[in-house]
C-alpha cells in the first residue's frame, strides 16, 4: 500500500490538479496534506476562461449557476479616477468570473481526486525525502515511509522539496508579505476591487452572502500591526477569523524538475497577488507536471527532455509575469523604490 507511481505533497489547487490528471491516466497516486480541510487561503477570485480547466478537473458543474458570486469585472483605481473594468463580452453576453472561497474550491478539487482513486493522507506531514543513487524514491512521514517513481512538490511558498534538496531559489524582490482577512456585513459594490494607495495596494471582494475578503500589500515592509491593514471601506464590519499573512516574495526555483521530481505552484515560483492569476497558475502547473509524468512513464528515455521542457516552460512564464508586474507597479502613483533593483 505504500508504493505509488506518484506522491504529491500538498492538496491545494496545484497538488489536486496534478493528482486528478495523473489518476485519469491510470497512475497510482498518493496525496499528502499536512492540514485538515477546510482551511482558509487567499485566492478566491477566478477570472473568465478558467472553466475549461475546471471541466477537465471534474469540478465545473459544482461552480456553475448562482451558487457563487459571478462578477462581470472589477473596480480599479490605479493612478486615475476609480472606474469599472469589465472582463469583456461576446454574443452570449458579458464574461463572468468566479468568487469562490478557497476552502470550498480546495474541497471540490480534493473530492474529485479521491473519487478517481487518489489515496489522500490527511493530516500527514512529509518529514524527509528518500534518495537512492541521487534519485528520489519516496518520502518519510511522521509514521511511515512511502515510495514512488515520481515525487511532486505542491507544498506552497514554503518550498519543502527545494529546502530538502538545497536547490537554488532566485529572488526578484525584497521580502514581501501579503496581509489578508475576512469581514462580514454589507458594503457598496463600488468599494470592491483593486485600489492603489501611498503604501501599496489593497484588494476587496465579495465572496459570499455578506462575506468579504481583503488583501493588502505594502511595498515597504514596515513592522506595523496587521490589524491596521484592513481597508477603510471594510473597517466597520465584523471580523470573520484572524488577520493572516502570506510570504509573496517574488522568487523562482531554478531546478523545478529533476531526477524523479517536479515542483509546481507556489513551491516552484511565486509572485504577489497583484499578478491576479495565482490559482490559474497552480492548476496549469499541476496539470503540466502530470502530463510530463505520463509522457516520461510511457517513454522513460524521454525523462531528461521532459524535465528540460518543464523547467523552460516555468521559467518563460515566470519571466513574462515579472515584466508585467514591473510595468504594473511602474504605473502605480507611488511606485516601490525597489522596482529596478537586483536581488
Amino acid at each position: 500500500m505504500n508504493n505509488y507511481d506518484v506522491i504529491i505533497i500538498g492538496a491545494g489547487p496545484a497538488g489536486c490538479s496534478a493528482a486528478i490528471t495523473c489518476a485519469r491516466h491510470g497512475l497510482k497516486v498518493a496525496l499528502v496534506e499536512r492540514l485538515l480541510f477546510p482551511r482558509k487561503r487567499p485566492g478566491e477570485t477566478l477570472h473568465p476562461g478558467i472553466e475549461p480547466l475546471l471541466q477537465q478537473l471534474g469540478v465545473a458543474d459544482k461552480v456553475r449557476g448562482d451558487t457563487f458570486m459571478r462578477p462581470t469585472g472589477n473596480w480599479v483605481q490605479w493612478g486615475q479616477a476609480r472606474h469599472f473594468v469589465p472582463f469583456g463580452e461576446d454574443a452570449q453576453g458579458p464574461w463572468r468570473g468566479f468568487q469562490i472561497p478557497r476552502a470550498t474550491l480546495d474541497g471540490f478539487l480534493l473530492d474529485s481526486a479521491i473519487s478517481l482513486g487518489v489515496h489522500a493522507l490527511q493530516p500527514c506531514q512529509a518529514k524527509a525525502v528518500l534518495l537512492e543513487n541521487n534519485c528520489i524514491v519516496g518520502i518519510r512521514t511522521q509514521t511511515e515511509q512511502l515510495f514512488c517513481r515520481h515525487l511532486v512538490d505542491a507544498s506552497g511558498a514554503h518550498g519543502w522539496l527545494a529546502r530538502q534538496l538545497r536547490l537554488k531559489v532566485r529572488r526578484y524582490s525584497p521580502a514581501l508579505t501579503a496581509v489578508y482577512g475576512y469581514k462580514q456585513g454589507t458594503v457598496e459594490e463600488c468599494a470592491l476591487g483593486m485600489f492603489a494607495d501611498p503604501q501599496g495596494w489593497y484588494w476587496t471582494a465579495n465572496i459570499g452572502q455578506g462575506l468579504y475578503h481583503w488583501t493588502r500589500l505594502r511595498f515597504a515592509q514596515d513592522k506595523v500591526p496587521r490589524a491596521s491593514a484592513v481597508p477603510a471601506c471594510l473597517a466597520r464590519l465584523a471580523c470573520a477569523g484572524q488577520v493572516q499573512g502570506a510570504d509573496v516574495t517574488w522568487k523562482i526555483c531554478d531546478q523545478s524538475a529533476g531526477n524523479g521530481y517536479f515542483i509546481i505552484g507556489d513551491a516552484c515560483a511565486v509572485l504577489d497577488p497583484g499578478a491576479s492569476h495565482g490559482v490559474l497558475k497552480a492548476l496549469m502547473s499541476g496539470m503540466m507536471a502530470a502530463h510530463c509524468i505520463v509522457d516520461a512513464s510511457a517513454t522513460p528515455m524521454r525523462w531528461p527532455a521532459v524535465s528540460r521542457e518543464y523547467r523552460q516552460w516555468v521559467r518563460d512564464w515566470f519571466e513574462s509575469d515579472v515584466q508585467k508586474m514591473r510595468s504594473l507597479y511602474a504605473a502605480h502613483p507611488f511606485p516601490p523604490q525597489w522596482l529596478d533593483q537586483q536581488w
